[in-house]
């Protein structure tokens, strides 16, 4: 397989396995942590999709973190999403000291919901943990012909010993554009592009001060609008590890413009851009949310591949939470 220069890309050896086994050994990893079923069967949903679109850093490898949080009672397994407020466009939730997937998901099939009413939709999420890959939530706007934008960040500490670049958190955002026969437009990305040193400062400025402008701006619309520096979500007054928020918008196409014209006039751009001559290294020339698209569909029909290192720790994991793992059936699927 040719090595790719991405973070995320399939594994050179390996088994496959079908992605519904996957989640539900995932899902059930969770209910041995003290979830509840639904939102258990929740996050394997996600977390698997990650893996089979090969996003390997935010799919299930992320349990190996979360799991210990949810048994140890740093995040709450059975939370209560609530309401805070509610209007015609716009929802805010808070999430009780949980995982950020369940209220996230729920604010933006809210904001949906709102958007094909209304023509805009938005939520605003607080008081839970990570709530994982951005593009899991702009994605889910695609299929009602919205525009959907999905962006989080956590409370950082403004330390005034440290250069202020330490303020942009690394916030992460997506946009995701619906189109109608090329990969659909997925932006999905960490506003922090380059670890910071004083020594790269003057020969990267412009990358730097971009990066911290992004980040922060991210951090007033996912952190301080949705509510997460409230003294109510921190030390000492909440025992949770509920340091993040979200901000979740879907925008109907049709009430811009009809929804064919945009998605043809976006497939023709698409597919232009597809033409042209990839990066160096790189097998093909996509846009962002290309490779994934690619990914994805070969790995619905072959099964989502999964390195050994990758079974590893999720079988060790599952050992310490007394799940059975499925893994050993597929071995006649080795690549």
């Amino acid at each position: 397989m040719t090595t790719i220069p991405m973070r995320n890309t399939p594994p050179v050896h390996g088994i496959r396995v079908p992605y519904e086994t996957h989640a539900a050994f995932t899902a059930e990893l969770f209910v041995s942590a003290g979830m509840g079923r639904d939102e258990a069967g929740l996050m394997g949903r996600i977390l698997a999709t990650a893996d089979k679109r090969c996003v390997y850093s935010h799919g299930t490898q992320q349990a190996l973190g979360y799991l210990p949080k949810l048994r140890d009672g740093d995040v709450n397994p059975r939370p209560e999403v609530t309401t805070v407020r509610e209007s015609e466009t716009v929802l805010v939730l808070d999430g009780d000291g949980g995982m950020g997937y369940g209220p996230s998901h729920r604010g933006m099939k809210t904001a949906i919901e709102k958007a094909l009413a209304h023509g805009l939709g938005a939520a605003a999420t607080r008081n839970h943990y990570h709530f994982g890959a951005a593009g899991n939530y702009s994605r889910m706007a695609l299929e009602h012909g919205c525009v959907g934008w999905a962006l989080s960040t956590h409370r950082v500490a403004l330390d005034p010993e440290n250069v202020i670049m330490s303020a942009s958190g690394g916030s992460p955002m997506s946009l995701a554009f619906p189109t109608r026969n090329q990969p659909p437009l997925v932006l999905d990305m960490a506003a922090v592009f380059m670890g910071y040193k004083d020594e790269l400062f003057q020969e990267h400025f412009a990358l730097f001060a971009k990066s911290l402008g992004l980040a922060v701006a991210l951090q007033a619309l996912g952190g301080i609008l949705a509510g997460i520096w409230k003294p109510e979500f921190q030390p000492p007054r909440s025992n949770w590890e509920s340091n993040q928020g979200a901000f979740l918008l879907a925008m109907k196409v049709d009430h811009f413009m009809d929804l064919d014209e945009f998605e043809q006039t976006l497939d023709d751009f698409v597919s232009k851009a597809r033409k042209m001559r990839p990066f160096p290294g790189m097998p093909h020339a996509e846009l962002p949310g290309g490779m994934e698209w690619r990914w994805e569909r070969e790995n619905e029909a072959k099964g989502v591949p999964l390195s050994d290192e990758h079974r590893g720790k999720l079988e060790d994991i599952a050992r310490e939470f007394a799940v059975e793992p499925p893994y050993g059936e597929y071995e006649s699927t080795r690549f």
